[in-house]
């Protein structure tokens, strides 16, 4: 459309060479608009999409039965989980219509991890995908114990998420316990200093508080306010290590 424009303004002004100079250039134009969606888009940024509250929740438990099947053992303790987690969410009936959808249509279907993920990424906020990653950790946790594959395919989801690497490391670590968890929870190294201790807390504590999630349902709330939780425990551990 704008190739033939620029064709029509180049001619009125500089007569046939305009017309092929603009021509071109509007071909140009053309192509630049549609391989960056849009117009508006090209002019004001990238205008994120929205996705569903049935979508999402679709989506969500899609990716909770990759998590549920990863090592092989299909545990009744994820399950429950999940169940009460939706539950608590959405209520009772709103859930059990969800399930009824994903048994009927989605179970029995080839599910693609990298397909949902990347699609809800598109769709929602860098918090929301913070708490599905921490949703999928509890689910994983949910029978006491993460298993490797159940680590390596919530890794690949935070992937296709696009959460920054420190940020999944943070994420995994309250569900890892080690030596350096409440460090690798702060997103620090050990030998950060006492004053970037404290500044990192500051930072993960604003990364974390639940009004982050102010939009979003009571257990995602509650799943924000224990991350909010693990990285208070984890400064409060280190500054006991040091004396602080």
């Amino acid at each position: 459309m704008i190739k033939w424009l620029a064709a029509v303004l180049g001619y009125m002004y500089f007569r046939f060479p305009g017309a092929i100079l603009g021509f071109i250039i509007g071909s140009l134009l053309d192509n630049y608009i549609r391989s960056s969606g849009g117009i508006f888009t090209s002019m004001f940024g990238e205008q994120k999409q929205t996705v569903s509250p049935g979508d999402f929740e679709l989506n969500l438990l899609s990716l909770c039965s990759i998590v549920i099947k990863a090592d092989g053992n299909v545990s009744q303790q994820e399950l429950d989980y999940v169940r009460s987690y939706f539950i608590q969410a959405y209520g009772k009936e709103r859930a059990n219509a969800t399930f009824r959808t994903f048994n009927e249509v989605v179970k029995n279907r080839q599910v693609s991890a990298s397909n949902i993920a990347r699609y809800l990424a598109a769709r929602t906020k860098y918090p929301t995908r913070l708490q599905i990653i921490h949703f999928l950790f509890g689910i994983a946790k949910a029978d006491g114990h993460v298993s490797a594959a159940e680590a390596d395919v919530i890794q690949d989801i935070a992937g296709y998420l696009q959460i920054g690497r420190r940020d999944f490391e943070s994420i995994k670590a309250m569900f890892f316990k080690n030596t350096d968890s409440a460090y690798t929870i702060l997103e620090i190294d050990k030998s950060a200093s006492d004053a970037e201790v404290k500044k990192a807390y500051r930072r993960m504590a604003k990364k974390y508080h639940p009004d982050k999630l102010g939009h979003m349902d009571d257990a995602y709330k509650k799943g924000a306010q224990e991350k909010f939780t693990k990285v208070q425990e984890a400064y409060e551990q280190i500054q006991k290590e040091r004396g602080m």
